[in-house]
């Protein structure tokens, strides 16, 4: 233990835990940050090695003993049976069955879409019926056969913190310095912030900001694996993250049919995932997510306000210099086509992305911080109620470029600085300073991309700045694009020239060539040159790691991996459960995708079987399968191997796709004679993880 530790663990005795426990467990366990937290916040409670050492010994039995691995759903459901009654820590999920005239709960691990409720324990957490919640749930057998239900939820007790207490959270905020406040949030985080820049630490709690402001609108684009998406999946039980697929008005907003407010009325965060790959096919939704994102309310027959703020996660393909210095792309190009400018002019900031390390175990802490489940709580009740936008409006000096949503996004970023950096009180000027010009570096990032796509000087005003504590008026650039001339003085385009040849007459090349020190400068290029030279680029295909939400749509098997099978001739898939009748119906539509691949030879299926599997039944279906194959000219061979475990797909061009569920990762249509029953892409999903890299 360090100072730092010392002075932690004393102010808030209880409320903390060692985050290298975090990382030892976190490793050999698909368990949420939260709920690993509690447990270790219940056993390993101590600084004394021994109690620790014992106490991690407890965290890992009752994860063996209550945890419900996706793949020992029938043994968990054997348990309940045989015993009456046992105890489980799963994701639950509440839906209202129109037909029953009655609400169900989902256990998603559990597997099981029927099990029986009370009424107090959906009244009394919300967000059962909206997203789902991680608790510790006793289930019951039901013994009566007249029931139409076999389990029932006898007792539920959410993995979060009964009850919070922020004045004390703050009157222990006031013995800490600013620096050691910022190291406390990023121990709390994981990092350690001895091995961070102090630029970089404030990037980091610049991720933080959607999880205390409200209607708070958020970008972050940058590099690969550098754990932009972790802090909206598992930092916080109150923030939900949405992984590609399609984003609907019913499901984000208002669904009209059951007069039930979306995903932006449960959590305190939407936050969307690899966003260039969002679908958004009713046009309605854009316009209700620009209404949302103005002002935090819309209307769909009903006035709906809600205080939800909007994250949005992505990739860059491109590198920064190559972006910023071409008059034809920009730091927004990842979004999707239906994301226009005023969607952007709502951001209040864009994170750097690319400023951001990869996640290594070198920047992992071994030291103190918060349990994650307080500071959530912490930030919940911050987000809503607590404001301190009017104490940053009466404080804030700003230039004359700055315009109306300028300001506001300004505003925002410092409000939600101080309230994470600075929950009991106001920051010293020099504090201040640094948070406006930081707030305003990331609302001039988004000002700079929009006045490069578009073709009048609407926002030619991107040298915004503020009067500092000095009354200094001081102007804040983008270390990245300072000195790139195609982003400071883009390019105008003219509307009536027949080949849109540029208004300005300069010298300057259109697109200003990135060289090294050992490089000699290149020659000056037109931007139709270089346009012509990039346009035949056909982008490669990337690796992927997402994670499909409970209930999201959009996922069909073509969808995931047709890309990645270009000039396959083999494919190897290994999977457990193609045995029952519904998992040989999705191994046949499997099937079928490869079939459309002209290349595909040579399908491998890998499978097992247990005690009351009807081998009889499944060879006689497989084997159907086969015979319609080489028709196809393909082969399908078949092997069983009693002791596979693993889930993956390998395709002989080098790819490899692992989902965590397998095949199997759609929920059971409500109605067969429902939508979603034949086409995949319709059906809702269960929740796994998806990795697809190169082997």
């Amino acid at each position: 233990m360090d100072a730092l530790d010392t002075k932690l663990t004393g102010v808030f005795d209880g409320k903390v835990v060692r985050k290298d426990l975090l990382h030892r467990i976190k490793k050999g366990t698909n368990v949420p940050t939260f709920v690993l937290e509690f447990l270790l916040a219940r056993f390993c409670a101590s600084d004394d090695d021994d109690e620790i050492q014992a106490g991690l010994e407890a965290v890992l039995d009752t994860l063996q003993d209550n945890y419900v691995r996706p793949n020992e759903a029938n043994m968990a459901q054997s348990k309940v049976a045989t015993k009456g009654k046992y105890r489980f820590i799963d994701k639950v999920h509440v839906n209202y069955v129109e037909k029953d005239k009655r609400h169900w709960a989902a256990l998603e691990n559990f597997d099981s879409r029927r099990v029986a409720i009370g009424e107090k324990f959906y009244r009394d957490n919300d967000r059962l019926l909206q997203g789902g919640l991680w608790a510790e749930i006793a289930i019951a057998y039901n013994e009566i056969e007249d029931d139409d239900y076999t389990f029932y939820i006898e007792d539920l007790r959410p993995i979060q913190l009964s009850r919070f207490d922020y004045a004390a959270y703050c009157e222990g905020r006031s013995q800490f310095s600013r620096e050691e406040w910022l190291d406390v949030i990023l121990r709390s985080m994981g990092l350690e912030p001895a091995k961070l820049t102090h630029r970089v630490k404030l990037h980091f709690i610049a991720r933080l900001l959607p999880l205390v402001e409200p209607n708070y609108n958020f970008i972050e684009l940058g590099p690969r694996g550098t754990g932009k998406s972790y802090f909206f999946s598992e930092f916080s039980p109150y923030s939900t993250l949405i992984s590609g697929g399609q984003a609907t008005k019913a499901t984000l907003f208002y669904n009209n049919q059951r007069k039930k407010i979306g995903l932006v009325g449960f959590w305190d965060t939407v936050a969307f995932d690899e966003v260039g790959g969002i679908k958004i096919k009713d046009p309605d939704t854009i316009q209700i997510m620009k209404d949302f994102m103005a002002n935090g309310r819309f209307s769909r027959g009903v006035e709906v306000i809600a205080d939800a703020s909007m994250a949005f996660v992505g990739n860059l393909d491109l590198s920064v210099s190559q972006i910023v210095n071409s008059e034809v792309y920009d730091l927004f190009q990842p979004l999707p086509k239906e994301f226009d400018l005023a969607i952007m002019d709502r951001f209040a900031a864009y994170l750097p992305g690319w400023e951001m390390p990869k996640n290594s175990s070198e920047f992992l802490t071994g030291n103190y911080g918060f349990i994650t489940d307080y500071l959530a709580e912490a930030f919940h009740h911050q987000l809503k109620h607590t404001n301190r936008y009017e104490e940053v409006s009466q404080r804030i000096k700003l230039g004359q470029a700055v315009e109306g949503r300028d300001e506001k996004g300004i505003k925002k970023t410092v409000a939600a600085l101080l309230k994470i950096l600075h929950p009991s009180g106001p920051p010293d000027d020099d504090e201040f300073d640094e948070y406006v010009a930081y707030a305003t570096e990331c609302r001039r990032r988004v000002k700079e991309q929009m006045n490069k796509r578009k073709s009048d000087d609407e926002f030619a005003l991107i040298n915004l700045s503020f009067i500092n504590s000095k009354g200094q008026d001081t102007i804040v650039f983008c270390p990245e694009s300072k000195s790139a001339i195609a982003t400071q003085e883009p390019a105008r385009k003219n509307i009536h020239h027949p080949t849109g040849e540029s208004d300005q007459k300069s010298a300057r090349p259109s697109v200003p060539s990135v060289k090294t020190e050992a490089e000699t400068p290149a020659p000056e290029s037109s931007c139709a040159d270089l346009q012509e030279a990039i346009e035949p680029i056909i982008p490669v295909l990337k690796e992927q790691h997402f994670t499909i939400q409970y209930g999201a749509t959009g996922f069909s098997y073509e969808s995931l991996m047709s890309p990645y099978l270009v000039n396959a001739k083999a494919v190897l898939i290994e999977d457990p459960y193609i045995r029952a009748n519904h998992q040989i119906q999705n191994f046949v539509r499997f099937c079928e995708t490869l079939v459309k691949q002209a290349t595909i030879r040579k399908i491998t299926l890998v499978t097992s079987y247990d005690d009351k599997t009807d081998l009889k039944e499944m060879a006689s279906r497989l084997d159907e399968l086969k015979q319609s194959l080489l028709e196809m000219d393909i082969q399908l061979e078949i092997k069983v191997n009693e002791n596979l475990h693993d889930r993956e797909i390998r395709i002989d061009n080098g790819w490899i796709i692992k989902i965590g569920r397998g095949l199997d990762f759609y929920q059971k249509p409500d109605s067969w004679y429902g939508i979603g029953s034949t086409d995949l892409s319709l059906r809702r999903c269960l929740e796994t993880k998806v990795d697809i890299y190169q082997g």
